[in-house]
């Protein structure tokens, strides 16, 4: 079976100094206090990103995402875009990272006095770890496709957990991922409160239908920094773009399914539930929008700038 995140094992990984608290340490040695507040409550976000001609691709969309988490969290941030920039390029520098790369940025709200979910308990500044790893792609899932699964496990309210919300506490999308890996799917995917597809459990889902991309209203799903790259290059290219509430019987009857997201960009769904989409091989739409998006890029991240 595949996987969205499937990638090419590189042993350059071994060596690789992670970044934690502005401080390079060897990757068997980069550990942080069982104290701290994304240790013990899963309090804290992180962001993805890749790099594209030696340049970090997308960095002020995923900003946004990250501020607004930071806001919404009510996390101090002690640093602002620029220096996570340069904590970004220091860990791109130090581990001689290129275009294969993906690097993950986790900050937590730091070393609590105590086990107990008050803030108040907090003492000293949030946690800021930066994990950057030789990662390509398996391009074989890229052509391929993927399969889905519909799993038990809905999307919350916002007034539960809001799900644009880019935290830490994933164990909603990890019981997803179980139940789809023993369904023998690939991924999982989840339907919103009123059972209408919404996302799935790592990355964003869109249908095909007669020569209209579906996705959700988003109202249910990440803030997905590749979805609203899709979602923009549809636009611009006139291809016609819905963000609305579907079913799964309109998913199973679709000529193409794909999903978004940093680590991949663009994979086809060829399965979901046992049902064959469409030819249950990479469609045409699904193709043409993978080269725009490698054109998207190219224009975010031009070769030797």
């Amino acid at each position: 079976m595949s996987a969205t995140h499937d990638f090419v094992e590189d042993p350059r990984n071994e060596n690789v100094l992670i970044y934690v608290n502005g401080a390079f340490v060897p990757r068997r040695d980069a550990k942080i206090s069982v104290f701290d507040s994304g240790f013990l409550l899963g309090d804290g976000f992180w962001e993805s990103f890749r790099i594209h001609n030696g340049q970090l691709a997308f960095f002020d969309r995923h900003m946004e995402r990250l501020l607004e988490n930071a806001k919404a969290l009510a996390i101090d941030l002690p640093f602002g875009t620029e220096q996570i920039r340069q904590a970004l390029a220091q860990t791109i520098q130090a581990n001689q990272l290129d275009d294969t790369a993906h690097l993950r940025l986790i900050i937590t709200r730091g070393i609590k006095k105590t086990p107990y979910q008050d803030p108040r308990v907090n003492v000293g500044s949030p946690t800021m770890v930066i994990i950057g790893e030789y990662k390509a792609a398996n391009p074989k899932v890229v052509e391929d496709g993927i399969r889905l699964f519909t799993v038990h496990v809905r999307r919350g309210t916002p007034d539960v957990l809001d799900p644009k919300l880019h935290t830490l506490s994933k164990l909603n999308c990890i019981l997803a991922r179980i139940q789809a890996t023993q369904a023998g799917a690939d991924e999982a995917l989840m339907l919103d409160p009123q059972g209408f597809v919404a996302t799935c459990n790592s990355t964003n889902f869109f249908i095909v239908r007669r020569g209209e991309v579906w996705t959700s209203t988003g109202d249910y799903c990440l803030h997905g920094t590749t979805r609203g790259v899709v979602i923009d290059i549809c636009r611009e290219n006139a291809l016609p773009l819905l963000e609305k509430s579907f079913s799964l019987v309109q998913v199973y009857s679709a000529e193409e399914a794909f999903v978004t997201g940093t680590f991949g960009g663009i994979i086809p769904v060829v399965e979901t539930d046992g049902r064959k989409i469409g030819t249950g091989k990479r469609g045409a739409m699904t193709q043409r929008l993978q080269r725009l998006y490698k054109d998207c890029l190219d224009r975010e991240c031009p070769p030797n700038k």
